[in-house]
């Protein structure tokens, strides 16, 4: 009997967090290589990347969740349907943090696996001087208490965007030739689109455009 892990052509990542930690700004610095510094509330957007990996196609969603805790039965349902988690904190947040804590309790118990890939990512690491979270005591909690994956990161800077993506989907098991791919996203793979209008947004298209 072969214990090896069969690799996925397709996958959903969710990136979940409080409001203002900068998911949307995560994902829009990956999808199209851009910041928007002012914040945007979100409710629910998806977006779907399809690569061409040596002749197979893999497809990868991308679900951007909304910081505010109004829309439990939606979150539960999002982390249900899910593959692999980001959480987001903001180092300058240190409250940000505690949703991250309960945020996992919550994946753990819903999915029933601890074993779930879940990587932790500190934003906004751009604004050194008014961090009020220190990395090595989480880096500390995540990677030996929690057994999970821990990175730091700026989408304001482009810092370690990509090695989040990276590291999610390494740890879904999508194949590893896909990690060079990630690098060329933009200009070898422009079919990106959404499957789900966001609620909240000026223009349903404006993560997408461009790319």
């Amino acid at each position: 009997m072969s214990l090896e892990v069969k690799e996925k052509t397709q996958v959903r990542v969710v990136f979940l967090g409080a409001a203002g930690v900068g998911k949307t700004a995560l994902i829009r610095r990956f999808l199209q290589d851009t910041f928007e510094p002012k914040h945007r509330r979100t409710v629910e957007e998806l977006h779907i990347k399809e690569y061409d990996i040596g002749g197979v196609k893999v497809t990868v969603e991308i679900l951007d969740t909304s910081g505010s805790y109004s829309f439990p039965a939606m979150r539960k349902l999002s982390i249900q349907n899910s593959d692999a988690f980001a959480l987001v904190y903001a180092v300058d947040d240190p409250e940000s943090l505690e949703a991250v804590k309960s945020l996992r309790d919550e994946i753990l118990e819903i999915k029933g696996d601890k074993y779930t890939p879940i990587v932790v990512v500190g934003n906004k690491v751009d604004r050194e001087e008014e961090r009020q979270v220190s990395g090595e005591d989480v880096l500390t909690t995540v990677e030996l208490d929690w057994n999970n994956s821990y990175l730091e990161a700026s989408a304001k800077e482009n810092s370690n965007v990509v090695e989040v993506f990276k590291e999610l989907l390494q740890q879904a098991n999508l194949p590893s030739r896909l990690s060079p791919a990630l690098r060329r996203r933009r200009e070898t793979f422009p079919k990106d689109t959404n499957f789900r209008p966001p609620m909240n947004k000026t223009n349903s298209c404006s993560v997408c455009k461009g790319v």
